[in-house]
Parts: structure tokens; sequence; C-alpha cells
């Protein structure tokens, strides 16, 4: 395993300051029910992710042979952008392969820094493929998103800053994908504060590190299906593996409704914008994952690059998983009056109707049956639950429920 020298991290930060921003710690009052929770910004990176900071002191490091020939990338976006922006402060020629699965907003992102884009059917892994197939064709330099001692070494700045923003850190939560993140904190703040704790969390259905680490070898999942997109990684790297075996002390998974959550509290607790991979480490707290007490703890906000047309179905899903929205449907007799009767109910207990549907009874039901299919704005599931009660003792039958 390449060893990970803290004279380069510091190197490292020394040359990332012409370029990326010492993003805030900001401490969330929301997130501090059990323990002391700051959010590192790294949503609020130039890019909108800390991937620049791997991809710009890679880059840095290149000779000017080397950037003669261009530089070759793969990402789901983040690191994309990173290395489109470290070229074009370089002035060399960046070619750039995108998984077709990656988010309009981030492909046009990376275009706009001048990168010549390759759009491949799949995920991470099926653009890597073809990434590394270009680079044996042109001689160009690869400039991996993850497994690389000099793309490590940039994101372990984020430790350095972390340690010159709060004296105390007993935990660091960091989202996984590649593992790049993770490993460039962990072997950063392990080396200077050894007792300081290291958690990993992955999407349920992209846990290729977690299941590596459970196996102690590198396991390629058939498939990665999230959408959080900017960790879709089916195989972690050898170097990433190696690290997080040595570094890391546990690494979790989160649900999708887990991460939405994640990032619908983000936007109304601390008015912060996160992609699904930015979310990990919120989820991780919102949904107890840790077991920790009464301790100072960061959470990576990893990124903020989330397409508009997905945050709108995100909001919706976490609205339903929190029982902020939930329907209902309830029986009637189909005569005047039973809508507002319904209503009326509904309306004394302070929730606010979005959506009704009136349909007759079909084949098998009574004659005058109805039913009425109702969306409801609610501040949780207990507010829900009080409705119902509220409508089956006043003789109604409720037929489902979806929350």
């Amino acid at each position: 395993m390449d060893f990970l020298s803290i004279e380069k991290v510091k190197e490292a930060k020394q040359i990332l300051s012409k370029i990326a921003r010492d993003t805030a710690l900001i401490h969330s009052s929301f997130l501090s029910k059990n323990n002391n929770i700051f959010l590192k910004s790294e949503n609020l990176q130039l890019t909108g992710s800390f991937k620049l900071r791997g991809a710009y002191y890679k880059i840095s490091k290149l000779t000017q042979e080397q950037k003669v020939k261009g530089v070759i990338a793969c990402s789901a976006g983040n690191h994309a952008q990173g290395v489109a922006l470290a070229s074009k402060e370089n002035n060399i020629k960046s070619t750039i392969f995108i998984p077709s699965t990656a988010p309009i907003s981030k492909v046009e992102a990376t275009r706009a820094y001048g990168a010549d884009i390759r759009l491949i059917d799949g995920v991470y892994d099926d653009a890597y493929i073809e990434a590394v197939k270009f680079q044996k064709e042109t001689g160009g330099i690869f400039i991996h998103p993850f497994d690389d001692i000099d793309v490590i070494t940039g994101q372990g700045t984020i430790a350095l800053e972390i340690i010159e923003q709060i004296d105390k850190i007993d935990a660091i939560i960091v989202p996984i994908g590649g593992g790049g993140l993770i490993s460039g904190i962990a072997a950063t703040v392990k080396q200077l504060k050894p007792d300081c704790k290291i958690y990993g969390v992955q999407a349920q259905k992209a846990d290729s590190m977690y299941e590596s680490i459970k196996n102690h070898q590198r396991k390629e999942l058939k498939h990665v299906n999230t959408f959080a997109d900017g960790t879709a990684v089916k195989l972690p790297g050898e170097l990433t593996f190696s690290f997080c075996e040595k570094y890391v002390d546990d690494i979790v998974t989160v649900s999708e409704d887990e991460i939405a959550s994640a990032i619908l509290a983000l936007m109304e607790k601390e008015k912060m914008v996160a992609e699904g991979s930015g979310a990990l480490s919120i989820a991780a707290v919102m949904f107890d994952k840790i077991n920790l007490k009464n301790k100072n703890i960061v959470c990576i906000v990893s990124g903020g690059n989330i397409d508009v047309n997905i945050l709108s179905r995100v909001i919706n899903r976490a609205l339903l998983k929190t029982g902020r929205i939930s329907n209902l449907t309830v029986e009637l007799l189909d005569k005047p009056g039973q809508l507002r009767d319904v209503s009326s109910i509904i309306a004394r207990y302070g929730a606010n109707v979005i959506r009704v549907r009136h349909n007759q009874g079909g084949e098998g039901t009574d004659i005058n049956d109805c039913y009425l299919k109702i969306s409801l704005e609610t501040r949780d599931f207990n507010h829900f639950s009080q409705i119902q009660n509220a409508l089956v003792e006043k003789g109604y039958n409720i037929l489902s429920t979806v929350q």
C-alpha cells in the first residue's frame, strides 16, 4: 500500500490554496440531539464537491511532457468537473468519459469548463472501461477518480482543515463510493489524531466497499442502483480498499428513503443543498446508524450537484418517508354531504388536503358505495394517525393508507 505522507498533504493544501476554498465547518443544532454535530460543507466547494482537491493536486504533479499529451478521466460528474477545471487552469486538453446515468447538470457543467465529453451507456464502471481503452490508444494521462495516491492526498487536505477548525474531534463520518475521500481523510487523521474514529457510509444499493471490507477482499457488485450517483461504484479501488482496511473503524449503509430524508432535512433545517452522495453522512446520523453519544462529530457533506429534476422527486419521497405527505382511501355512501363531512374532520385536525379523487364503486361492491382517495399534508405520522382515528370514530371505513 502506498503511504500517505502528511508532508505531501500539507504540500497539497498549499497548492490548492490557489483555487480551492477552505470550506466552512458549520454546527448543526438540528442534528445535535445525541451528539455535537458539525457539517463540513464541501458542497460549497468550487465545482460543488470535494473532487476538485484530488484532481487539481494530481494534475499539478504532471510534468510538462505529460501535460502535452492531455488528460483522460471517467466520472459520474463531480470528478469530471474537477478534472475539467484543473485542466483549464493548466491549459491542458481533457477528455472525460461520463456514464449516461449522470445528471444532465453535471454533464453540462463539465462541458462548460472546456472538456471533451464522451457519454457511455451504464454506470461509472462502464465509463472506466472505455476511458482506459482510450488512454491506451492515445497515450494520454489517466486521472483516476479515487485509486491514485496523489488524488487521495488531495482529498486528505479536508482533514487538515477540520483539525484546524475544531480542537476536539471524536469522529468523522464520510461518504464512500470508490473510497478516495475516506482514504485521504482517514489516513491523515489517524496519523495526526489516532483516537479520532472514522466511519464510512454507503448507499445500500451501491455498497461495494461495505461488502469488500466485510469479506476481507475486494468484491465487485453485479449492479448498482441508487440516485446517489456520485457513489455508484461496483468495485472499490485496490489502494482505497487497503486504506479502508487499515484506517477506517466501521462502515454502515443507508437506504434510498433515508438519503432522501437527509437531503430534505439539510434544505429545511440548515439551508444547504446536497446531492444524494453528499447527504450520506447526514442520513447515518439521522437514522442512528452509528452508536455514539455525547461526542463531537464531523459529517462530510461531500457534494451539492443535484439535478433539479431529481430534487423534486427526492423531496416528494422524503415527505412520504417522514409522514409529511400521507394518502388514504375512505369508503363512503354515494350521497350528498359525505365529502364535506370527511373534509371537516381533516380540517379540524389542521391537515391540508392537496388532492382528492372520487371513484364510484365497481363490480363486487354495493350499488351505493364510492371511494374517496385523499392526499394530505401532515406534520408527521402521529398527526396522520390522529386523523385516521377520528374518521374511524365517525364510522368511516378506511380501506388503505400509503405513507
